[in-house]
């Protein structure tokens, strides 16, 4: 089975950048508390665009992204990040490669 990473670029909307941190961070904890399948879930932000957030994703597989976008405290989160958002977030879904 191949990993699954996912690049999430965000862009919020001036002004709500720490209210964002926070939903975010209250998401991250639910989802490496309650999924074995989620390698990695981090947030890092532009230091040239200080409303621009990139999110870095690995899932041990297929299953564990589709999982991840299933649960409830995702569902949430997203009608949250919703109203933060100042456009369309920008995903890039990767597959694992296997080196050495």
């Amino acid at each position: 089975m191949a990993k699954v990473g996912i690049v999430a670029t965000l862009s919020i909307q001036a002004g709500k950048e720490a209210e964002f941190e926070t939903v975010f961070n209250d998401l991250r904890s639910q989802v490496l508390a309650n999924e074995a399948g989620c390698e990695m879930y981090d947030v890092y932000k532009s230091k040239a665009d200080a409303s621009t957030y990139v999110i870095m994703e690995r899932y041990a597989d297929d299953a564990a992204l589709k999982a991840h976008g299933e649960t409830d405290y995702f569902k949430a989160a997203g009608a949250k990040f919703g109203a933060l958002l100042a456009g369309a977030p920008k995903l890039e879904v990767l597959d694992g490669v296997s080196i050495g």
